[in-house]
């Protein structure tokens, strides 16, 4: 009986997760699409252009894709001056493969990412992996791999096995008619399929996978300050140092009911915590959230309605 009634609940949340894509609440994986767009770029290829194209002008695009859609229109043109954004992703990638095929090119970087601290020794290009990790990230680790690099560091950090397995997809994929496939921002949809979980039955039950979780995880009281220094010493290199912005975050909105960060995962979980707590919250820049899911306000609009389909 019970493993019936887990295949049942199964069977709801996946029909829950394919509602969410197929009425268009979840956006493209901008990681995933960033590393096959990079290689794109390394192989001469347009299909990220191509696949971006009708999206962006159709402005479907969160800010970070449409910064990979218009840098890899300049970059295949060898135009000098390629606008990466806010997108600090593909701005390492990009400076890295420019160092290391030993080419000039100008990056026009925008809001936050200027102020952010970016590695300046192109020497890092002759680095290992290993090495280029304690740069407290793992980007330019991703981007040697997706240069080439043939090292596979055992247990590596998220978004290098995500680097990882999107090579091995390249790869499978790069002699077929169709090409790579897309995807899915799977941290989005499994956020949001909690919060509408929550919103139904009251309770919040969410495991935490990795950093990207953490400002969700926080707003819910799922995980702490100190738990995520220890975790996720990344969180304090990205838009903001999260792990700051999410407490200064918590705490006005809890004074004054106003969410003013500019960071937009502080952002999309301080206004689940107040929509599921049934308090209204003032959102000073709604635009931050159009980094990577520009599809937020609508599912928050939508969240009541698509609760009632969530499964309990």
């Amino acid at each position: 009986m019970e493993t019936a009634l887990n295949g049942d609940r199964q069977h709801e949340q996946d029909r829950l997760e394919h509602r969410l894509v197929h009425e268009g609440h979840i956006s493209l994986d901008k990681s995933w699409m960033m590393r096959m767009g990079f290689m794109d770029l390394m192989q001469g290829s347009t299909r990220t252009v191509e696949l971006l194209a009708p999206l962006a002008q159709k402005k479907l695009l969160g800010d970070d894709l449409m910064a990979l859609y218009e840098a890899s229109v300049c970059w295949l043109a060898g135009s000098p001056d390629i606008y990466v954004g806010e997108s600090a992703t593909l701005y390492r990638f990009l400076q890295f493969a420019a160092w290391k095929l030993e080419i000039e090119k100008n990056f026009i970087l925008d809001g936050t990412l200027k102020d952010r601290p970016m590695a300046k020794d192109k020497g890092i290009v002759h680095w290992s992996q290993e090495k280029l990790l304690e740069l407290n990230t793992s980007q330019y680790a991703s981007a040697a791999a997706l240069m080439g690099d043939k090292k596979r560091i055992e247990n590596p950090p998220f978004k290098l096995k995500v680097t990882y397995d999107a090579i091995g997809h390249y790869e499978e994929r790069k002699t077929s008619e169709t090409g790579w496939g897309i995807r899915y921002d799977e941290t989005l949809l499994k956020q949001a399929v909690a919060f509408l979980k929550a919103l139904k039955t009251g309770v919040m039950e969410f495991k935490i996978g990795q950093a990207e979780d953490y400002c969700f995880a926080r707003a819910f009281g799922l995980i702490t300050k100190e738990e995520g220094l220890l975790l996720y010493k990344s969180l304090t290199g990205h838009e903001t140092n999260r792990i700051e912005e999410m407490e200064r975050a918590l705490e006005t909105a809890s004074r004054i009911g106003v969410v003013d960060s500019l960071d937009h995962r502080v952002v999309q979980a301080v206004v689940m915590l107040y929509r599921f707590m049934g308090k209204p919250i003032e959102v000073v820049h709604p635009e931050a959230v159009n980094k990577s899911w520009p599809e937020f306000p609508r599912f928050i609009a939508d969240a009541p309605q698509l609760a009632r389909a969530a499964i309990c």
